[in-house]
């Protein structure tokens, strides 16, 4: 895949850039790589969301599937708008302004699913005890980090382009996103946009990095063999005369 052409106006990327859009992300997806590993290796037993369904489930009932299902959405979204150039969407017959108006109103929904779910979740670990009291240290770098991305990416969503003039983030951030996995890199095309995108696109690479320490890894371990493997039957053992005797002997 080759990144789309810069903007004419773009300007040299400073230091900062050098450091921020080009440094930073490689870090974080080289500790993104190499931690998945040694995680695997080293805490196999500890490859699980470690659920708390049996402490409280009224909140994990609503707030998991609005924010795994947003999660989803979302996660589609960022890979049409940020890996598919938009000469691609165009040859198969979908204009900017149907990706666009597509994009800000699905991304819209699947953003405030996302969040509520997510407040959700963070509500009920804050205010029942007892889950509150097995967070552990990787969750609260996960929570707070996962929770700045989410909000900054719905508030840039909602700033930009549902009340404000509208931001063509696939000429800057896309072409900065996928020069980054074709070496060739593009600071300034993501130095010029919007703090929102920016700080959101930086926010995002920082998880990235957690990724591999915290309950995040289990998204890797989907059960999709549940799908098509054959149904567990249970059967109540019969009981026979002797079965009962037997019982009444150890119970006496």
């Amino acid at each position: 895949m080759t990144a789309a052409p810069l903007p004419p106006a773009a300007a040299p990327a400073s230091g900062t850039d050098l450091l921020l859009w080009v440094a930073v992300p490689y870090i974080c997806l080289a500790v993104f790589a190499v931690g998945h590993v040694w995680r695997y290796r080293q805490d196999q037993f500890g490859w699980t969301s470690r659920t708390t369904q049996l402490l409280e489930h009224r909140w994990l009932r609503w707030g998991s599937p609005l924010f795994h299902l947003g999660a989803f959405m979302v996660i589609g979204g960022h890979v049409v708008g940020l890996a598919v150039p938009d000469s691609w969407t165009e040859a198969v017959g979908i204009t900017e302004h149907m990706y666009h108006t597509t994009a800000v109103w699905a991304g819209s929904v699947a953003g405030i699913a996302m969040v509520t779910g997510l407040g959700m979740l963070c509500a009920r670990r804050l205010l029942t005890r007892q889950i509150r009291m097995r967070t552990d240290r990787s969750d609260k770098i996960l929570f707070p980090l996962l929770s700045a991305a989410v909000l900054l990416g719905i508030t840039a969503t909602f700033a930009h382009n549902v009340f404000g003039a509208g931001y063509d983030y696939r000429s800057t951030v896309s072409v900065w996103f996928r020069g980054l996995f074709v070496l060739q890199p593009h600071p300034e095309a993501i130095a010029g946009a919007p703090l929102l995108f920016r700080l959101h696109a930086l926010t995002a690479f920082l998880l990235f990095a957690a990724w591999p320490f915290t309950r995040l890894v289990h998204v890797w371990s989907a059960p999709i063999g549940y799908l098509a493997r054959p149904y567990l039957v249970y059967r109540r053992r019969a009981t026979t005369p002797a079965t009962a005797a037997a019982g009444s002997r150890r119970a006496a």
